[in-house]
């Protein structure tokens, strides 16, 4: 372990995401020092330079030649999450690899042996596992707030990116052999882990699923049924739109006496409804942790390297998302429920 108060890290894709783990860094996780940024589009490898004050490099080898720094931050498409993860742990770095660890789960069994020949830090980052507001609903499941869970639904509508809408550019997320599939894959992760860590571990799957929007290869839209090793029934929707949607909740837990309603958007609220507030009382503000949670997971990666404490979850935790959405593909050519492990 690094025997030091700060850790230095390079930050490696300089996309949106990596402007969101900055903002993260900098609020929220005070012992991460960026010393490197890497790119290979120069535009944005300066302009990342230019907000962190970090070296930039065209590439992750060059910077592992030439920079300095005892972490990796990894955020790069799907399918070249295998090969980096793989250099960055032949250098000795500790690596935060964004969601899923890799599209197939071959590639994912490659990542861990070789972190743990690497014996270095391994993080998959999850930023779901660090929101407030589901940590707050699973407080309140367990103090009998809403007695025994009897069903749940999550629902996960995203927006058409910018880039698509405006000047026609497509997304490597729109690409199979890139992304490895459409909205299940990648951001309905987010809303699987709330689900596994509300409910248990997800045991089967089945799905119907779908595309409506022009040049994405993976799915645009699905519905699932999700049964949990718990026996409770879960629903999942999840919807990439390009035009208006009304309102909706992220989240809806129902139980014997009462249910948690957790909303959707910037006003968002987690809502408790049970026998004592039969009209609903607003527990906590839903929208702000998630956007924290970026922070609250880099900080909590930069404990796990400086302070050797336990991560909130191993980075093998990560596989329920990407065996839930792998078990959701197998389930359209089937046409049955499949299982999840």
């Amino acid at each position: 372990m690094v025997q030091t108060d700060v850790l230095t890290m390079a930050l490696v894709g300089c996309g949106n995401i990596a402007r969101a783990h900055w903002r993260g860094i900098r609020n929220h996780a005070p012992r991460i020092k960026v010393t490197a940024v890497v790119d290979p589009n120069v535009d944005n490898a300066a302009s990342m330079s230019e907000r962190t004050g970090a070296a930039a490099y065209s590439s992750l080898s060059q910077a592992l030649s030439e920079g300095s720094f005892d972490a990796v931050d990894l955020m790069l498409p799907h399918d070249l999450h295998e090969e980096a993860a793989i250099e960055a742990f032949g250098a000795g770095k500790h690596v935060l690899l964004e969601k899923p660890m890799a599209p197939d789960l071959a590639s994912c069994e490659r990542i861990l042996e070789a972190a743990e020949v690497a014996n270095t830090v391994f993080m998959v980052a999850e930023q779901a596992q660090y929101w407030p507001d589901i940590k707050r609903a699973r407080d309140l499941i367990d103090a009998g707030q809403i007695g025994e869970v009897v069903t749940a639904r999550a629902c996960f509508y995203d927006p058409l990116p910018v880039n698509v809408t405006k000047d026609g550019g497509v997304p490597w997320r729109f690409s199979l052999s890139r992304a490895g599939g459409g909205i299940c894959i990648d951001g309905g992760a987010h809303w699987i882990r709330p689900l596994r860590m509300l409910l248990g571990e997800v045991s089967e799957v089945i799905a119907a699923m779908g595309n409506h929007i022009p040049n994405m290869e993976g799915e645009s839209w699905v519905r699932a049924l999700m049964l949990f090793d718990s026996e409770v029934t879960a629903s999942f929707e999840a919807l990439l739109s390009g035009g208006v949607v009304g309102p909706t909740e992220d989240f809806r837990i129902t139980g014997t006496s009462g249910e948690i309603v957790i909303e959707h958007g910037r006003n968002g609220r987690l809502i408790l409804f049970n026998e004592g507030e039969s009209e609903g009382v607003t527990v906590m503000d839903a929208f702000q942790g998630k956007v924290d949670s970026y922070g609250f997971e880099l900080n909590d990666f930069s404990r796990a390297v400086l302070d050797s404490k336990t991560l909130a979850a191993p980075p093998e935790h990560s596989l329920g998302e990407l065996r839930t959405a792998l078990a959701m593909y197998r389930s359209v050519e089937s046409r049955n429920w499949e299982k999840v492990w």
